[in-house]
């Protein structure tokens, strides 16, 4: 099972505003099964030094970057966290805090130093969900497969998940060809079942409250139709039909995965039918310098950044002006992920896509809030 805390949209705006004189991010992969995990701390501890180098390079005092080594190496060497882990673990350190999140998607190895964090990889966690949980549900059975990008398929075992429907009492229905049943009149198994989905939705709203991955319902109707009239949990609009009870994990995560690139195929669509309108209003850019003057001022509504680019350099504070250089260090920053950071603090949609998603293939595509 991946083990993930995923910040929340909220969480990521708190995160770009920290400012200190040493900010440390740092994403590497890792792996679920904890006998394999060696490595990932091993790769912890070289990333470290790279950051602490930068910042000996950049001359801050030894009594600032001490306390920053020690909560990184503190961190490598707690057995305990890194028997939990998911795909990619990101670190975001200063001298006076460290915070840490397991993701489901894989990210690379990437280290930057500066004075603000670098938080776009973790953007993308929260842009594109690669990971999902399928809830597979009959009256006579009732399981969570966990999927992933890449792992196998599991089932999570859930503390108090009803098997069935006709454990928790009333008459047992009928078995018919959907594994449904068919019922003996409205009232014979209407209560159970109510009292069934209750059970699921109370089992499951404290294991995804903060897995930040989508939920896609398998099941035949007319369970499927009850099930989401009554849960309150967050299901993805498409159901994996029909009975599910003969379907293994892995046979769920491969219906499921249409299902999430859709989802995500729908908000990318969204975003590119709104820029062709708001294109005509000159209400768009893919221009850096324009859109980082308007992130700047709060005219941004939503915006797409490629996840992979990094410019170096500078934006000002007050008129958005950008500067550029010619390579990383630990005084400057990513430009791109400057203006996705000031979009979010003036209420922005912000989304993390891959280049060939964007808009003319530039770096970045804003939809903005008046005329330019």
């Amino acid at each position: 099972m991946f083990y993930l805390d995923v910040p929340s949209t909220g969480e990521m705006t708190e995160l770009d505003q920290i400012r200190a004189d040493a900010c440390v991010s740092i994403y590497l992969p890792t792996t679920p099964i904890s006998r394999e995990i060696e490595p990932a701390r091993i790769k912890l501890g070289n990333l470290a030094r790279t950051a602490i180098a930068q910042l000996e390079q950049a001359g801050l005092d030894k009594r600032r970057i001490w306390p920053l080594a020690e909560r990184l190496e503190g961190l490598r060497d707690d057995t305990e966290f890194w028997n939990y882990q998911a795909r990619s673990l990101a670190i975001l350190a200063t001298p006076d805090l460290l915070r840490s999140y397991r993701l489901a998607n894989r990210i690379g190895e990437i280290v930057e130093v500066s004075d603000r964090f670098h938080l776009k990889p973790l953007l993308r966690a929260i842009t594109f969900s690669h990971s999902a949980f399928v809830l597979a549900l009959s009256e006579k059975a009732t399981r969570l497969v966990e999927v992933s990008a890449s792992e196998p398929a599991v089932e999570v075992d859930i503390a108090n998940l009803p098997g069935d429907a006709a454990s928790l009492g009333g008459p047992e229905a009928e078995k018919g060809h959907s594994g449904i049943g068919h019922r003996q009149g409205d009232q014979a198994g209407h209560v159970p079942l109510a009292r069934y989905i209750r059970r699921i939705d109370a089992a499951l709203r404290p294991v995804l409250k903060d897995a930040n991955a989508p939920l896609v319902l398998a099941a035949a109707e007319p369970l499927t139709a009850t099930f989401r009239g009554a849960t309150t949990l967050p299901l993805a609009p498409e159901t994996i039909e029909g009975n599910p009870d003969h379907l293994s994990a892995a046979q769920l995560a491969e219906a499921a995965r249409p299902i999430l690139d859709a989802q995500h195929a729908r908000k990318i669509e969204a975003f590119h039918s709104r820029f062709e309108q708001r294109a005509g209003d000159r209400r768009t850019t893919t221009d850096l310098s324009d859109a980082a003057r308007l992130a700047t001022y709060g005219g941004i509504d939503s915006l797409l950044v490629d996840i992979d680019s990094v410019v170096d350099g500078f934006i000002d504070e007050e008129t958005g002006e950008i500067s550029l250089d010619s390579r990383g260090d630990a005084v400057n920053y990513g430009i791109v992920d400057e203006i996705a950071g000031r979009a979010l603090r003036t209420g922005a949609s912000v989304l993390a896509v891959r280049r060939a998603d964007i808009p003319d293939g530039r770096e970045l595509a804003a939809i903005l809030r008046y005329p330019i």
